[in-house]
């Protein structure tokens, strides 16, 4: 038995489940390899993510082992995650949605909402709290996959503060945040600068060398003991705080478009600060697929490879300004992490493994949260026994089969009831539709076909108001259902001050609601 709890209106509801397995190692249960990547964009991959859109890659990127996983196993075209870093993980351990699981933002206060705050007390919108770590009776994916005879590891960021440990996880990093990726911070004093160009000789960028020997570690002893395991690496790149190899770095310097940049921004390669350097960026991105291909090395050596899947996924989106470094390409999506447009949400997601067929492409709306009960069926138990959560399997459907409309038009939700970094909004995913509320602004009903507007440029909320009533109004049931948690008015807003605000950065009003259609910045399409 699994002890577990969900949250209902805001009451914790205790149950428990069996999960169908026999708790021995079994040989012929298949392997997971989880690579979980930081701040990456849709577009972020030299992988096209829609085969009909150039911009939907970064073509100057070269990445050949995440362009092998790509030809040799499925790509998702609409996978989604979460606005920001810990949220993603709450979903993806749990299998439960941010508003379900209360952890819906990284902050270090535990005060019911920010009105004591003086950086946001000219702001419409008080924010609420999140949670500050899983919850104790949350069933993660190592807890949940036990039973069934797997040994789980955790390796790099887990950023959910707690004990991996007491999650389940018999081999993992303590409660780490982007500290330890940050390899030129970590460890300074406080009040010590960090550095703002590489040193030479740089060793482990972003710790993802150290992340993988670790990593490979666990590899050699679950292989030799027998053991079906788990191993999710969650890699701090690409994480600001850009960090790469000399070498890496030496062979994006001598590009073309780098070169361009260096002189259309009147920029010198040994002076410019690393984390403007599009060749210290692109360096990591290569860097980093050269580590996601010795684990997978590793796993050919060892024999286990055709029992093994590899998922590759983002945590949450990003605006990543190299797609500008061919004058070609404009970005896709709008905005970028912290919010919930599809800029700040949609990821580049890979899967490899067993039954899945080379080349294949799944269009069907898919998110953090069906990690959990896939791993699940895949192990040989039954998700349909997870109970209180909000991710479906994705085995069938990678094996091929054909998705119902049941889960074509399925409702995907997400809630960002803060104001650090954005303004308090939720969206929910139905099928194509997309709906918006910004709590600020009730008055401006926000609806989008993504079918035919990715960028989510023509709100189309009036001319459908019947379409866009009941979508919102199935939002709002859900997160009243779970016990989500929503902001307040500011009896102390004050327009013209929150304009003039320096903590209001220019997205806040540049990127919050608006009616008919808005402009195209200057860097979309």
């Amino acid at each position: 038995m699994i002890k577990g709890k969900a949250k209902t209106g805001g009451i914790y509801i205790l149950f428990s489940w069996a999960l169908i397995g026999t708790g021995f190692a079994d040989p012929e249960k298949p392997n997971f390899v989880f690579f979980y990547i930081d701040d990456w964009a849709w577009n972020g991959t030299p992988v096209a993510m829609d085969d009909s859109m150039e911009n939907s890659r970064m073509p100057v990127l070269e990445m050949p082992y995440f362009e092998k996983l790509a030809r040799q196993g499925m790509k998702f075209r609409n996978a989604y995650g979460s606005p920001q870093c810990s949220p993603a993980r709450q979903c993806v351990q749990t299998g439960q949605s941010n508003p379900r699981g209360g952890f819906t933002v990284y902050q270090n206060s535990k005060d019911p909402y920010y009105h004591i705050d003086k950086s946001y007390r000219s702001f419409p919108m008080v924010s609420n709290i999140s949670d500050r770590e899983l919850d104790d009776d949350a069933v993660t994916i190592a807890e949940a996959l036990n039973p069934l005879g797997y040994v789980s590891a955790h390796v790099g960021k887990w950023h959910l503060r707690g004990d991996p440990g007491k999650e389940g996880y018999i081999v993992h990093d303590g409660d780490t945040n982007n500290n330890e990726g940050n390899t030129l911070k970590f460890g300074l004093e406080p009040n010590e600068p960090t550095p703002k160009r590489l040193p030479k000789n740089m060793a482990d960028p972003k710790s993802m060398f150290s992340i993988t020997e670790k990593a490979i570690g666990f590899l050699e002893e679950q292989a030799k003991a027998g053991n079906p395991f788990y191993l999710q690496i969650s890699h701090y790149a690409m994480h600001e705080g850009k960090e790469c190899l000399d070498k890496t770095r030496e062979k994006y310097l001598k590009h073309p478009l780098v070169q361009a940049w260096y002189r259309e921004n009147n920029k010198h390669p040994d002076t410019v600060n690393r984390n403007d350097d599009p060749a210290i960026w692109l360096g990591m991105a290569q860097d980093l697929d050269g580590r996601i291909g010795a684990v997978i090395d590793k796993v050919r050596e060892l024999g286990i490879e055709d029992n093994t899947y590899f998922i590759v996924a983002g945590d949450n989106g990003y605006r990543h300004e190299q797609l500008q470094l061919d004058p070609r390409l404009k970005q896709p999506l709008h905005s970028r992490k912290w919010w919930l447009w599809d800029g700040g949400i949609r990821v580049p997601m890979i899967v490899k493994g067993p039954g899945i067929e080379p080349g294949s492409v799944f269009y069907g709306n898919v998110v953090n949260c069906d990690f959990l009960p896939t791993f699940v069926e895949w192990a040989g138990g039954d998700p349909g026994q997870l109970n209180y959560i909000d991710g479906v399997s994705l085995a069938g459907y990678m094996a091929g089969k054909e998705p119902e409309e049941a889960f074509l038009n399925r409702n995907l939700y997400f809630h960002y009831p803060h104001n650090r970094s954005s303004i308090p909004h939720s969206a929910m995913i139905s099928g194509s539709f997309k709906v918006i509320h910004f709590y600020h602004r009730s008055d401006i009903p926000m609806l989008f076909d993504l079918s035919g507007d990715m960028g989510e440029v023509t709100n189309i909320a009036t001319q459908n108001s019947k379409l866009h009533q009941k979508l919102y109004g199935e939002m709002m049931r859900y997160l009243v259902q779970v016990g989500a948690r929503f902001p307040m008015v500011n009896p102390d807003y004050d327009p013209e001050e929150y304009k003039e605000d320096p903590k209001t950065v220019r997205e806040r009003l540049k990127w919050g609601p608006f009616s008919g259609k808005r402009e195209l910045e200057e860097d979309e399409i």
